[in-house]
């Protein structure tokens, strides 16, 4: 089976590249091929760049579209075994070995140019990889588990996947693959699957993000054996193409089809048909696809070659329209939901993926939609009497693997591959052959070769659809490359079409002025002459003559295809002879072509007026007027856009875009608008091209918006035209560029290498080196640097002979203009030739390499010639590579004549003159080629004149070259030759003498140089100590600064952890008088499980207040009591409850609340509330383990049990909350609200000076101080309470502090409220009400400040009077969450009077001010961000370090007692574990964490009130946060990698971190170790909480909540029961029916 996959995907590549060759001029080359070392398992193109990709065995390839390999990547082999769980590197994975790495799956991300990879190592894990450069990882992850594995371990299991998106409920929209997999023993249990390709919360990549798929496959392992093959997206839909078997003991497979809505998230669309094709269904086992269209006006059609299941010898190919198989499975459907499954009274629906079939299809459900809905609760499928017949169009013999298909001419062909790695071309009647390809190769082959057929007959005889005969251009081409085809029998392709030949004319040739008749005989194509040949002849009249003719045709423009009258004026018709009865006029007449040039209605619409030609609907085509009188088009047909160009362009904008198509207006206004890829485009009217082009300047991209998609042209009257091509912004990346250096003079070629640099055009690119503009040469991802003056002249004299003997100039010019040649790597040579043919003919005479080459300049050493060859003319020619070209003749001249020098004595200032005898010198040679010595010291040669040498004696003293001068001793008046070299030939010219000048001496020179380099070296280092010490004494500064600041910070944590311990003291006292307000057991139940609640402390079970008439109060308790007892059967509550969580519109708060209805209900048997729990914990649990994402269990409340748990939690725990944990919670609580209150918190944006959330810091520095007040309580007695407050309080505030000073000894429910008291000033004789709003408040502009004491400037040891205002006093619980409300209220009140905005320290819009300056990092907030942050949060951490401290010790503390609930729930949790193998120790911890700390004493720590008879204002919320995610953070596994981004809530406790999670590892592993607690004992504690507190719950009303929920889904709670044998049994169907007549008067069949 392995090697037909890999056939199947070979050769389908094979076909595509058939199909993309046949797009262009083929010529007789060899085959584009690539060779991969490994079997090659799947391939995939870029329809985009062209790209082609290969995923083999252990390695990704990506070639150009030529087959060239531009980069790969090792996927394998690796360390891995069949039963590890990655990473390979944990202690689970045993037995290791190098595995090979089997491609899986290969598929394209468009979007952000990414390649999907998934192989067969590590579960099918992928990965993501730059479609640019595949050596680029782009993203992996081996970390994620379970729920990130695509692909399967087993080499047979084919897996299928294609591109789609997926929309949540919030509207967010993201790419996704949806993958179809057959089954391994190893792999995931789903079918089809949904992977998201991005991190989105708690979504990683490669997620499967659908939990709840209805295609499950666990069961149906041992009966379905799927065999993936094709997966395809249309309209909406997404279609899956395999086989499998029925499921009973016959293995024989079926083919099926199946589709489901893109947009449908559950899959509950998923249907399935079978497709049978042949005879009986004899090709039974699909084995390829391709969907495409059989012609332009043919619907979409699904192509699938399919063999026997038990014999491949054969193979056929069948094809099914997707509108048929989209009617079929409607009827599948509608059948089901209005027709009891049954089409014309005969079942027709299967349900292969449930074991209750004989249930399903009996509701008459109306749909309107088939998609996005949970009507099935099991996907359907066809039965085999309904499947979808097909006859088989083409057989062949073999096993076909592979099909592609093309439409050539409104002709389909079908390409065919078997498994012998063959490929065929097939029309019905006709075969041919693409080419071969095998397992690891990859060929790009033809799929014509219509440039082979010389002659019609060979052209048209094989009926290919591709060829067919050009008669007027007499060969062989496709149809669109004959540019007369459309013309009658201008292409001839069927052999019924007679092949039509010109054989001869008789004259061959005739002159102008003789009058002769001219035949010409044609023949069929065959060669066989025609007795009937066709004569004609032409008629010319004389020169001169006076010839009968017509004249003056009117009209002139003559419509083609129109019957037309034509009117001429005749001369010399007297004189008119027989001669075939014509005569022949030469006038000038126009035949009017509407249609030529004029394609589309735009260009038809433009045509001058006077051709009279329109545009005609029904023909499509512009006509002379006449020719369409009723279809005349008014409006145009909206625009069409073919082509882009180009298809890149960067970031940035500003290059033009030249959108090709039709309709594109008739005048440049007509252009109102351009987008591309969302951007407005600029129109740039100059370049407009009626109806056929615009251009336009693309804008800047966002960087946050998708960089590719479509164009979009807007015309005159709204019409729009989009383009099927897509535009991508990218920006081009360059990595190298060679070679690094060049000629000044330009010339040399510049490779400028990387990626995307095929972006924009040639003409939009600049490339620069330094100032200097380049030329570009624009290839596929390379520019080509030509440089300025590329090869230019580069003078006379260039190339000379250089060896001995005269020559002359060969002239300006000679060697110019050559291209963009390079001269590196190749060789050059001069070839001299007596002969007068060219170089390529004729071996050369003499032959010589070059001696040296850059860009601009070859030389070459002449070689010698003959004596006798020195008077001769020679031809010289230049080879580089392929290149060559002649040069100008030149000629060779006897070896030069010195004459004898007349002065023999030099010095270093003289100069040498050396004659010439023979004159032509200069035109020779030129200077810089001669050499001269004196001794063994060359000369510079100054100057070469025609018969004159002038060089420049040497600067040092020349010693002689001859061994016999060096054995005497070296002075001024010994003799030196001076000798003169041109090429290989020397000359002596003669003897002369060296005379030296006087030399400076050198113990001047020494410190000259030596004495100011050691000034500047002092200089240096006397500058370079001063600036050290200036750094240093900076550094200090800095320093000291740092330490002062930490010293601060250290005294004032001091100071105020001093002051709250002072102050804890008297809260200290109080809590050893008892005075903690604990609140009674029944008001922590109902806050516990019911304020969160909708309707908060108003809801129902709080009040305890049931609308029942008096009357029937008796009947409905007598039922709530039968409706208890019918809880009490677990039967009936477990059908009770998955029946409720089996409904769509039974939310995540309703299942909270109605798990706390059922817990007080069951409260009196909390042993039986705690089986319920555990029999759906276990179901729970199976569920994950089996979904293989066991760490996500108890992670929220999105079950009923989940939050049982928490409400078990609640119960068991409060004892062990008032005995242990309920003090040090409270001294926190206490230690927060105190130091919050120490410094000034603003009233209306609720942020405090002092806090741990710096969310909740006031940025400001307000200025305050402590005031102390005398307080008297109106109306009890004389005694004054002092109270401290802050000058910056406003009088609601002074109120909430004085209440709670005067009243510490009451809880707060008990106290009096804010607004029920009144504050009065006494300063003197007279009082003042104090007020928060009142006429004195300060204004600033349109805000009014609240009243602060500082507004009324009351001083320390003021006397203030505390006064009570009648009004009705509302309960504890309304004014619990009330509170701050009443206090909005009353202040908005009083403002209200004069419409103005209130504020207390900080004004909102100085806030939001202070934000954007904050983000703008503005310097000035320096000073305030380090007091905020290191400061403030640093200081309240550690004032309150030790209250936190001691909470998380009495919570996580095993050596102390520990509630026998929870060693007993994580025994239970401990011995489920070892029942899944999958369950590792992290998990238990994870599962131990979400059902103690993060389900329950997160809980409680964020709100005291929910144990404490306490009010929790918003600042000291924002604290207590802090404090629960750090206690959140200590309980999870994950280390957390903390940056300078990170926040700072985190960033406070990060030291504490570690040690906390110490601390829960310890607390885990001491439960581990203590005596277990048996169920016995469990049930005895349980049974004891029940007696104790259930008669304080509202136990009726919980009954009378619990049953409207029954009462809301009673059909489906009935026919859950009824379903149920056990529940049938009971007769529980019945009792309920009671229960509903009695409490409802519900009509029941009793």
């Amino acid at each position: 089976m392995t090697s037909w996959v890999q056939a199947t995907l070979l050769l389908l590549l094979l076909l595509l590249l058939c199909l993309s060759a046949a797009g262009g001029q083929l010529q007789e080359e060899a085959l584009l091929a690539f060779s991969s070392i490994t079997p090659i398992n799947n391939v995939v193109q870029d329809p985009r760049s062209g790209r082609v990709y290969l995923g083999a065995v252990n390695t990704i390839y990506q070639l150009d579209e030529a087959l060239r390999e531009e980069a790969r990547t090792v996927t394998g082999p690796k360390e891995d075994a069949r039963t590890c769980t990655p990473p390979v590197s944990t202690p689970y994975c045993q037995d290791t070995k190098p595995s090979p790495n089997v491609n899986k799956l290969l598929l394209v991300h468009p979007s952000n140019g990414s390649l999907i990879v998934c192989g067969s190592r590590y579960r099918g894990i992928c990965s993501l990889l730059n479609l640019s450069n595949v050596e680029q990882q782009l993203y992996y992850s081996d970390s994620k588990g379970e729920r990130t594995y695509v692909a399967s371990i087993e080499d047979e299991v084919a897996v299928v996947a294609v591109m789609s998106t997926y929309v949540n409920k919030d509207g967010n929209t993201f790419n996704v693959f949806l993958v179809g997999k057959g089954y391994g023993s190893l792999d995931s249990s789903k079918l089809i699957s949904t992977r998201i390709l991005q991190d989105y919360r708690d979504w990683v990549v490669f997620e499967s993000i659908i939990e709840a798929s209805t295609v499950q496959a666990t069961p149906f392992v041992p009966k379905y054996l799927h065999d993936f093959r094709h997966a395809f997206k249309e309209e909406g839909f997404v279609y899956f193409l395999f086989s499998r078997t029925m499921g009973s003991t016959d293995n024989k497979n079926f083919t099926f089809v199946s589709r489901l809505c893109e947009d449908d998230p559950h899959y509950y669309s998923y249907t399935e048909l079978q497709l049978n094709c042949g005879p009986g269904n004899k090709y039974n086992k699909v084995q390829a696809a391709y969907v495409a269209s059989p012609g332009k006006e043919l619907a979409r059609v699904l192509f699938m070659v399919a063999s026997p299941d038990d014999d491949g010898a054969d193979s056929a190919l069948c094809m099914y329209p997707l509108n048929t198989i989209n009617e079929r499975l409607v009827d599948i459907i509608s059948a089901c939901y209005s027709d009891s499954g049954k089409i014309a009274g005969i079942p027709a629906v299967d349900i292969p993926y449930s074991y209750k079939t004989d249930e399903f299809c009996t509701s008459h459900i109306d749909v309107s939609s088939l998609c996005g809905a949970d009507f099935l609760p099991s996907p359907l499928a066809s039965k085999p009497e309904f499947s979808l017949q097909a006859k088989a169009v083409i057989i062949r013999r073999g096993l076909l693997t592979a099909v592609a298909i093309a439409v050539e001419n409104d002709h389909t062909i079908a390409f065919l591959g078997n498994s012998l790695g063959e490929v065929y071309k097939v029309r019905r009647g006709w075969n041919g052959t693409c080419g071969r390809g095998w397992f690891s190769e990859i060929t790009k082959v033809p799929v014509q070769t219509c440039h082979l057929k010389t002659d019609c007959q060979s052209c048209v005889s094989p009926w290919d659809p591709y060829c067919g005969w050009c008669v007027l251009e007499g060969r062989c081409t496709r149809r669109s490359d004959c540019r007369r085809a459309e013309e009658k029998n201008g292409w001839l392709w069927s052999p019924k079409q007679q092949c039509v030949k010109i054989v001869s004319f008789n004259p061959p040739n005739l002159s102008c002025k003789k009058t002769q008749q001219v035949v010409y005989c044609t023949s069929p194509g065959n060669g066989s002459r025609n007795a009937n040949a066709l004569k004609c002849s032409i008629s010319i009249c004389v020169q001169g003559a006076r010839c009968p003719q017509f004249v003056n045709p009117d009209p002139v423009l003559i419509p083609v295809g129109f019957k037309t009258t034509i009117g001429f004026e005749g001369i010399n018709l007297d004189l008119y002879q027989v001669l075939e009865k014509k005569i022949m006029s030469y006038r000038a007449y126009i035949a009017l072509y509407c249609s030529l040039g004029r394609e589309d209605c735009s260009l038809c619409k433009n045509a001058d007026p006077k051709y009279r030609c329109v545009w005609c609907v029904k023909r499509k085509s512009c006509v002379y007027e006449k020719l369409c009188t009723n279809d005349q088009g008014t409006e145009c047909p909206d625009p069409h856009i073919t082509d882009i160009i180009p298809r890149y362009g960067p970031m940035r904008g500003g290059i033009s875009v030249t959108i090709k198509g039709s309709n594109l207006g008739i005048h440049k206004e007509d252009i109102k608008a351009i987008n591309v890829v969302g951007v407005p485009c600029i129109h740039q009217e100059k370049k407009y091209v009626v109806s056929t082009s615009v251009v336009c300047e693309i804008g800047p991209l966002d960087p946050l918006r998708t960089n590719w998609g479509q164009v979009e042209v807007e015309v005159e009257g709204g019409k729009r035209g989009t383009s099927s091509a897509f535009f991508t912004y990218r920006n081009p990346i360059a990595r190298s560029v060679h070679p690094a250096n060049g000629s000044k003079a330009g010339g040399t070629v510049i490779t400028i290498s990387g990626f995307n640099l095929d972006t924009a055009t040639r003409e939009d690119i600049a490339v620069t080196v330094g100032e200097v503009v380049c030329t570009v040469d624009m290839g596929p991802g390379t520019y080509r640097d030509l440089g300025p003056g590329t090869y230019r002249d580069i003078g006379p004299g260039t190339y000379r002979d250089m060896g001995p003997g005269t020559y002359r100039d060969m002239g300006p010019g000679t060697y110019r203009d050559m291209g963009p040649h390079k001269l590196v790597d190749d060789k050059a040579y001069l070839l001299k030739t007596s002969s007068s043919s060219p170089p390529p003919l004729l071996l050369p005479q003499y032959l010589q390499e070059a001696l040296s080459k850059n860009n601009t300049v070859i030389q070459f050493l002449t070689p010698a010639v003959n004596r006798s060859s020195e008077t001769q003319l020679f031809r010289t020619f230049i080879q580089l590579d392929n290149w060559g070209r002649e040069l100008k003749p030149f000629d060779y001249h006897p070896d030069p004549a010195f004459d004898p020098l007349t002065k023999k004595i030099i010095t270093e200032t003289s100069i040498i003159v050396v004659t010439v005898s023979i004159r032509g010198f200069e035109k020779a040679m030129t200077a810089k080629e001669a050499q001269a010595f004196v001794g063994d010291v060359p000369c510079y040669v100054n100057a070469l004149q025609d018969d004159k040498l002038f060089l420049d004696p040497p600067s040092s003293q020349p010693q002689a070259r001859s061994k016999r001068h060096r054995r005497r001793r070296d002075t001024s008046s010994d003799p030196l030759d001076l000798l003169i070299k041109f090429g290989n030939g020397e000359w002596v010219v003669g003897s002369v003498h060296y005379e030296s000048n006087n030399e400076v001496p050198l113990f001047i020179i020494i410190p000259a140089v030596i004495i100011p380099m050691l000034l500047i070296i002092l200089v240096s280092v006397y500058c370079y100590r001063r600036k050290s010490q200036q750094a240093e004494r900076e550094y200090e500064k800095v320093k000291h600064q740092l330490e002062n600041l930490e010293e601060s910070v250290r005294d004032r944590c001091k100071k105020e952890f001093t002051d709250l311990m002072i102050e804890m003291e008297d809260h200290t006292n109080e809590l050893s008088e008892g005075r903690i307000p604990f609140l009674d057991y029944k008001t922590y139940t109902d806050r516990v499980f019911f304020l969160p609640s909708k309707d908060g402390a108003n809801d129902v079970m709080i009040t305890g207040k049931l609308d029942i008439p008096e009357a029937r109060k008796a009947i409905v308790g007598q039922a709530l009591n039968q409706f208890s007892n019918l809880l009490n059967s677990k039967t009936f509550l477990i059908n009770f409850i998955k029946t409720l969580e089996g409904r769509p519109d039974f939310n995540a708060r309703a299942k909270v609340y109605f798990a706390s209805l059922l817990t007080v209900a069951l409260h009196g048997k909390l042993e039986y509330y705690t089986d319920i729990m555990r029999t759906l914990l276990l179901e729970l649990m199976g569920n994950y383990v089996d979904s293989k994402n066991p760490k996500l269990m108890l992670r929220r409340s999105e079950t009923v049990v989940e939050r049982m748990l928490c409400n078990w939690m609640s119960i068991c725990l409060y004892q062990f909350l008032k005995d242990s944990a309920g003090e040090p919670l409270y001294k926190l609580f206490r230690a927060i609200k105190h130091q919050t209150e120490k410094g000034p918190v603003d009233a209306r944006v609720k942020k405090a000076k002092y806090t741990l959330n710096d969310t909740g810091l006031l940025g400001d520095d307000v200025e305050y101080c402590v005031l102390t007040l005398q307080v008297l309580v109106h109306g009890e007695g004389p005694d004054v309470t002092p109270v401290k407050v802050l000058n910056c309080d406003t009088v609601s505030q002074v109120k909430e502090k004085i209440i709670e000073a005067v009243y510490r000894n009451l809880p707060y429910s008990q106290r009096p409220k804010v607004d029920s008291v009144s504050l009065e000033w006494r300063p003197g004789s007279t009082g003042q009400i104090l007020s928060d709003i009142d006429l004195t408040s300060q204004k600033e502009g349109r805000w009014r400040r609240i009243n602060t004491l500082a507004h009324y400037n009351v001083r320390d040891n003021a006397t203030l009077v505390l006064s009570m205002v009648l009004h009705n006093q509302q309960n504890y619980d309304q004014n619990q969450d009330n509170q701050e409300e009443s206090k909005n209220v009353l202040l908005k009140r009083n403002a209200l009077l004069e419409d103005d905005k209130v504020f207390h320290l900080v004004r909102p819009d100085e806030l939001d001010e202070m934000k954007s300056k904050r983000g703008m990092k503005d310097k000035s907030m320096t000073k305030a961000i380090t007091e905020i942050y290191l400061t403030r949060l640093l200081s309240v951490k550690g004032t309150l370090q030790q209250f936190v401290d001691d909470f998380f010790r009495s919570v996580l503390c095993s050596g102390a007692v520990v509630p026998p609930a929870i060693k007993y729930f994580f025994d239970f949790l401990d011995e489920q574990a070892l029942k899944h193998d999958n369950v590792d120790e992290e998990t238990v911890h994870i599962w131990k964490t979400n059902s103690l700390p993060l389900r329950f004493w997160v809980n409680i720590l964020k709100n005291p009130h929910f144990t404490f008879d306490v009010h929790v204002t918003e600042v000291v919320d924002a604290s207590l946060s802090v404090i629960a995610q750090t206690f959140m953070d200590a309980c999870t596994k994950t280390e957390h990698k903390l940056s300078r981004d990170s926040p700072s809530n985190k960033l406070l406790y990060a030291k504490e971190i570690s040690t906390y999670k110490k601390m829960v590892d310890d607390y885990y592993k001491g439960i581990r170790q203590m005596v277990s607690v048996s169920d016995q004992d469990m049930n005895t504690h349980l049974a004891e909480v029940s007696r104790t507190h259930t008669d304080k719950l509202n136990t009726q009303v919980a009954l009378h909540q619990l049953y409207q929920y029954a009462s809301k889904y009673y059909d489906g709670i009935i026919q859950s029961l009824d379903e149920d044998p056990a529940s049938q049994s009971k007769q529980l169907t019945l009792r309920l029916q009671r229960i509903a007549a009695a409490l409802e008067n519900k009509v029941t069949d009793l």
